[in-house]
């Protein structure tokens, strides 16, 4: 409390003891105040992503297995693909000081396949998942904020694809086609594997659309596009990254499925799922033919997954 004397033609001003002065602190000069950092979903999810250790040690898998995909150049000087790569006399080596896996039934390197096989079995669980998050997504989108007639034909249809399972289907299509590659597989799973993200949108977008913030913005005469794209979307997008995460280790796993069944990759392309199913016929009398593209399909496998998990128990607010 302060109180104003008038001193001749001086003001002085007093502080009544034990009474809180009403006058904020003032700031250090040449410092601003801090400001506080606004909470979200997705700030509050890259907080805990941070801090959990399956998460990183999954992204650290999974940066390392795109790097190798990239440029396996990195990790091995030779080539399955050149002239004599492969060498009879070599057939079922056990590996060694300058051979680390060994020599496969046909004479062939199989650290050298295994490091390049990488390249057919990731693209195929990038470019799979990025349709079909696409594609059903975007389905699942327009079914849910339309409704309507709309809604109930797309359902219909999805349930058509959803009653396929992936590997049946998958082998019935891709036995018709005849020859594969990584490419031919992607759009062959992702034919398939779209309904499931459909679903999960639809569900989300009829959770979000009767929202508040939704009815605010119709009511300040935002127009649908705006609020599809700036409110609906991405409340609605984060189960779809956290199903994707995950489904893509599953590609990867469907994809060497069918490539050991033969109707996968098809030579001279390389597959971990060719190399085991090339493997599988002596496998006893040579062990590390087999063992190593199987490892390296499973780390891989594991890999997609620690980090949906991960991003699961991020996005979930139920868990926190």
């Amino acid at each position: 409390m302060r109180e104003t004397t008038t001193v001749g033609d001086e003001l002085t001003e007093t502080t009544t003891a034990g009474a809180p002065s009403t006058s904020a602190p003032a700031a250090p000069s040449g410092k601003k105040p801090k400001k506080e950092r606004e909470a979200s979903l997705w700030s509050d999810a890259v907080a805990d992503l941070r801090r959990n250790p399956i998460f990183l040690i999954g992204s650290a898998l999974v940066l390392l297995l795109i790097v190798l995909s990239a440029v396996p150049q990195w990790f091995t000087p030779d080539s399955p693909f050149t002239a004599g790569a492969c060498q009879l006399q070599d057939s079922l080596k056990k590996p060694s000081a300058d051979h680390w896996f060994g020599f496969d039934v046909q004479g062939c390197d199989v650290y050298t396949r295994t490091v390049w096989a990488a390249r057919n079995s990731i693209i195929v669980g990038i470019v799979t998942t990025t349709l079909v998050v696409v594609v059903g997504g975007a389905l699942g989108l327009l079914a849910g904020w339309v409704g309507g007639i709309v809604d109930s034909l797309l359902s219909r249809f999805t349930e058509i694809f959803f009653a396929i399972p992936l590997l049946l289907g998958g082998m019935l299509i891709m036995s018709g086609l005849g020859k594969g590659n990584a490419w031919t597989v992607s759009v062959v799973l992702a034919t398939l594997g779209w309904p499931q993200i459909f679903r999960i949108m639809r569900s989300s977008v009829l959770q979000n659309k009767n929202n508040d913030y939704v009815v605010a913005a119709r009511a300040l005469g935002a127009g649908t596009m705006r609020i599809t794209m700036r409110h609906i979307l991405p409340n609605a997008i984060a189960p779809v990254i956290v199903v994707g995460a995950i489904s893509l280790g599953v590609y990867i796993g469907a994809e060497a499925a069918l490539s050991y069944l033969g109707i996968g990759v098809q030579p001279p392309g390389i597959s971990w799922g060719l190399m085991v199913s090339d493997a599988s016929v002596r496998w006893l009398q040579a062990p590390h033919v087999l063992l190593f593209p199987a490892a390296a399909l499973s780390i891989t496998v594991l890999a997609f997954i620690m980090v949906g998990d991960a991003v699961r128990d991020a996005l979930d607010p139920k868990l926190r």
